[in-house]
């Protein structure tokens, strides 16, 4: 999960449309020094980016948690949430299982043992596969719809939507959605 992300996102950027400055495998310098790193970060070491994926984007938001329950949703919200940040996605999951389960989920942006008790919940209820493909729909759509604000408020992030739309909306095979077990 944490390869595929540095995939997508590359080596060292640092383009003048972007408000997360200097970037390196997807890490903003602001992230990189919040997180210990002091050195430039062209030479980002892929250890540390590794390390703060690791940290910030799966265990901080309860990723990590809902790992073992649904690892194709689990790479979505992961791989969102570095893009974005994680309160968004996780707020989207929340949505998503209260719209398609009715739950009455918080939607407080983090995700927690009732969050993930409402998706197992809805795994018994719905099916572990046609919950996921459907959860992935729902997340990729609030995501689009996402991009599209950040552009209308910030029409230089144009230049960044084709590969928004190529490398983050779909990216997420449903065909893993049958490997999900309730």
């Amino acid at each position: 999960m944490i390869a595929s992300v540095i995939a997508v996102e590359g080596g060292y950027v640092n383009h003048p449309a972007d408000p997360g400055g200097e970037t390196n495998m997807g890490i903003t310098k602001q992230v990189a020094v919040a997180n210990g790193y002091v050195g430039p970060m062209r030479t980002l070491p892929r250890g540390v980016a590794e390390s703060i994926y690791y940290a910030r984007y799966l265990v901080a938001p309860g990723y990590a948690a809902l790992i073992s329950i649904d690892a194709a949703v689990t790479e979505e919200l992961f791989d969102t949430s570095v893009n974005m940040g994680a309160s968004r996605p996780s707020a989207w999951f929340q949505r998503s299982t209260n719209a398609l389960c009715g739950t009455t989920l918080t939607i407080d942006g983090r995700l927690g043992p009732g969050s993930i008790a409402a998706y197992q919940s809805c795994q018994a209820k719905l099916g572990a596969a046609p919950l996921c493909v459907a959860t992935l729909g729902i997340l990729d759509a609030w995501q689009s719809g996402e991009y599209a604000r950040l552009i209308g408020a910030n029409p230089k992030l144009q230049v960044f939507q084709k590969g928004w739309i190529a490398n983050r909306i779909g990216n997420v095979d449903r065909r893993k959605c049958a490997t999900v077990k309730a």
